[in-house]
């Protein structure tokens, strides 16, 4: 099966890339480093000529509000270009509860990318994800003021990268074929909590200071529902296996 990714060297791209190749599919790179600018339209259809799956990971360079346009322009792009090339399936990463919070400037743009896809993409599956084991790690680098750093306190329910990918893989193949489905790992934390739990890991002198979020955030509006995927492993399990 031939399946584009759409943000294929990123953090979760890369991980579809490789768990579609592992796979025995062909796939199709769409990124910057591919020669690829997602938001623009032109020479779109030429490379999903022949793709049957198109996955889209794609992240926004901002996380505020202006990651609506982006959104927005790059799902418009791709359902047009893979309308127009024949490809049958789309399946977008999106984030569980992102319709549950319209307080928070990044889940508005996401519900209008989930919006766009809709409108534009054929054969739409959404994947509703938790939180990435790694995101602490990444919201303690995105809040760092020199021996400090400001971190979200979210709850979560936070899942691997490569269970992800996984799922992913299996939406864009049809081994699964829900509409919305969402993914979670095994045990509800929060992401604070987390955050100081890899920097004793690290061994690194730094405080974490909780930041304050919109109340359904805080309080269970990001965790998974009743028919949810769960997939280990746990934050602890997964920490154990990173290096100090």
């Amino acid at each position: 099966m031939r399946i584009a990714v759409a943000g294929s060297t990123g953090l979760v791209g890369s991980q579809v890339v490789a768990v579609a190749k592992a796979a025995g599919h062909s796939v199709v790179g769409l990124a910057r480093e591919d020669g690829v600018d997602l938001t623009s339209p032109v020479g779109l259809d030429e490379r999903l000529a022949g793709v049957e799956a198109l996955v889209d990971v794609t992240q926004s360079p901002t996380i505020d509000i202006e990651a609506v346009k982006f959104f927005e322009t790059v799902a418009a792009n791709l359902g047009d270009a893979a309308t127009s090339a024949g490809v049958s399936r789309t399946v977008l990463l999106s984030i569980i509860g992102v319709d549950r919070v319209p307080q928070y400037d990044y889940y508005v743009a996401k519900v209008a990318q989930e919006r766009t896809h809709r409108v534009h993409s054929p054969g739409l599956h959404v994947l509703r994800a938790a939180q990435f084991l790694d995101f602490p790690g990444m919201a303690i680098r995105w809040g760092r003021d020199g021996d400090t750093t400001t971190v979200d306190d979210l709850l979560s329910q936070p899942v691997a990268v490569g269970e992800i990918a996984r799922v992913l893989v299996e939406l864009a193949t049809g081994e699964r074929d829900d509409d919305v489905i969402e993914l979670a790992g095994p045990r509800q934390e929060r992401i604070v909590d987390l955050a100081r739990r890899l920097v004793a890991h690290s061994g690194e002198h730094l405080t974490v200071i909780a930041r304050d979020v919109p109340e359904p955030m805080r309080n269970g509006a990001l965790l998974p529902g009743s028919g949810a995927i769960i997939a280990g492993p746990t934050f602890d399990e997964w920490l154990s296996r990173q290096p100090a």
